[in-house]
């Protein structure tokens, strides 16, 4: 078994070096120091086949990963080079939009939210939905508790919109156990995501 650490690497660092040592291994276990970084490497392991457990070592954690057969999540049935679709949302372009700071545009802090929060409530009533929306640096304070934009996050969710927030920046501002709505992605995700969707919108 090759065994990889990656303990005092930032994101995405152990997910990429994860992903690089599954190109000539079936079976490997990577030394993390969080748990953030755990399972952001078992997500990534079983889109490609990988049976994932992990286990507390002291202040580490140790994450195995084996070839299990066929990828486990519809990502895998994607054809390459294409956006990972909801099934649910049967509409969607396949577009993504980016939320990286508190408002929107620049100007006045006070206008830039009240634009950011009309721009949600108008992205529900679109005919043509996002495939997914991403959250990162400050924008990450949108899927935690308290955040003004929570009830059109929810209906975006349940007509099919994926809702990915970067997981380096929900510890960075201490935000971990306040996130309320979609899942914690990384930084390799979050660039894949990119360069998959037709076309990304940064309000």
């Amino acid at each position: 078994m090759k065994q990889i650490d990656a303990r005092k690497k930032v994101c995405p660092i152990p997910v990429v070096m994860a992903k690089e040592a599954m190109e000539t291994e079936q079976e490997i276990q990577v030394i993390v120091d969080n748990f953030v970084a755990v399972q952001n490497i078992e997500k990534m392991a079983r889109v490609k086949g990988y049976a994932c457990s992990h286990a507390a070592s002291g202040e580490d954690y140790l994450v195995t990963l084996s070839r299990n057969g066929q990828p486990d999540t519809p990502a895998a049935a994607q054809p390459a080079g294409q956006p990972v679709l909801p099934a649910e949302c049967c509409q969607s372009a396949g577009y993504a939009v980016v939320i990286n700071k508190e408002g929107m545009g620049q100007g006045d802090p006070v206008l830039s939210k009240k634009l950011l929060s009309a721009f949600f409530f108008a992205l529900t009533k679109q005919d043509i939905l996002p495939a997914v929306i991403l959250f990162y640096n400050q924008g990450a304070y949108y899927t935690c508790q308290d955040s003004p934009l929570l009830e059109d996050l929810r209906t975006l969710e349940k007509m099919g919109v994926r809702i990915l927030t970067c997981g380096t920046c929900l510890d960075y501002y201490g935000l971990k156990e306040k996130l309320v709505i979609g899942g914690v992605s990384n930084m390799y995700e979050i660039v894949e995501t990119m360069a998959a969707a037709d076309k990304v919108i940064v309000p």
